[in-house]
């Protein structure tokens, strides 16, 4: 998820059409840096309409596809994916985060919107059938799939806590960002920088694994500079945040979970701030077949555990 640092550094996101946005160059160069280090490659993929969806690819093998939350990019996921055995790891951007064009919003629901931009993502990519990793709110996006679509799904990874499972809470900080739009002029936040990243990470139970990134770091910089990429954080958090809590719609019941009729791997950190061990258990015992793996971590086990976490995802999806 995304944190008042990253929505209050680029001003007041949902007063600027985002339809008229671009990504800025700097977040362009960003990407280019990250990546000029790395054996995974980017590409575009066309969705329709003129719309595109920017993909980093690595690797051969079973295809999996990686969905990142409601505040970093695809970008995060690398030190993962650079780890995959036998694994064809394509991780997306999410409409209008990264590097990915911004998405018109749907008269449909949040949840049935998300549904179907995973069904044009997986056509685009010309993936039948394939395994779906989420974080965060990711993770979330890959359950809504995984119950509307089952047949298009061999595995379901779901890697830090998904939002709005049962027993997930929204941390307090996100209370305040997800309010209605108000009257009074937004705080003024001091300028996206190295600290400020590290602070917002920390929100997340990561503060000491996001200092070991410092391409990572550089590249969220850049990105608190994204108009585009605020408006699709701050709408997708006030689709999914009550004043109190999760919206009462969009809260997955245990019943519709004991129906999830793909194989299923948690793995999650002991000190993830939307629930940790006693919530991952609660999920164990609800959908049918699932494995837990905990960490010491909070809600991206990755970065801490980019080893472990890799041999775990490879190990299922063999």
């Amino acid at each position: 998820m995304t944190t008042p640092q990253d929505i209050a550094a680029t001003g007041s996101a949902a007063e600027i059409p985002a339809a008229t946005l671009a990504h800025p160059e700097q977040v362009v160069a960003a990407h280019a840096r990250v990546l000029a280090g790395s054996p995974a490659r980017s590409r575009y993929v066309e969705l329709g309409r003129g719309r595109r969806i920017h993909a980093i690819e690595v690797g051969e093998g079973k295809p999996l596809v990686l969905i990142h939350g409601s505040g970093p990019s695809a970008l995060l996921f690398l030190p993962l994916m650079e780890r995959f055995m036998d694994i064809r790891a394509i991780a997306v951007d999410r409409p209008g985060f990264g590097l990915s064009d911004f998405a018109d919003p749907s008269a449909n629901s949040y949840r049935d919107a998300a549904v179907g931009t995973m069904d044009a993502i997986l056509d685009a990519l010309e993936l039948n059938e394939t395994s779906l990793l989420g974080n965060s709110m990711g993770g979330t996006w890959a359950v809504w799939y995984a119950l509307a679509h089952p047949d298009r799904l061999r595995r379901l990874v779901l890697l830090g806590a998904p939002p709005t499972l049962p027993g997930t809470r929204v941390p307090p900080p996100m209370l305040a960002v997800a309010g209605p739009p108000s009257d009074e002029p937004p705080p003024k936040m001091p300028p996206p920088s190295a600290e400020t990243v590290v602070q917002s990470m920390a929100v997340m139970g990561e503060a000491d694994t996001i200092v070991r990134y410092p391409d990572q770091i550089e590249a969220r910089v850049a990105a608190g500079h994204d108009q585009l990429a605020a408006n699709a954080s701050l709408t997708e958090l006030r689709a999914t945040i009550a004043p109190q809590g999760w919206q009462p719609t969009l809260e997955m019941r245990e019943d519709e979970l004991r129906k999830l009729a793909v194989p299923t791997l948690l793995i999650w950190g002991d000190h993830d701030p939307l629930g940790g061990a006693d919530v991952a258990q609660r999920m164990a015992s609800t959908i049918p077949g699932t494995r837990v793996e905990l960490l010491s971590a909070g809600h991206t086990p990755w970065l801490g555990h980019p080893a472990a976490a890799a041999s775990l995802v490879s190990d299922f999806l063999r």
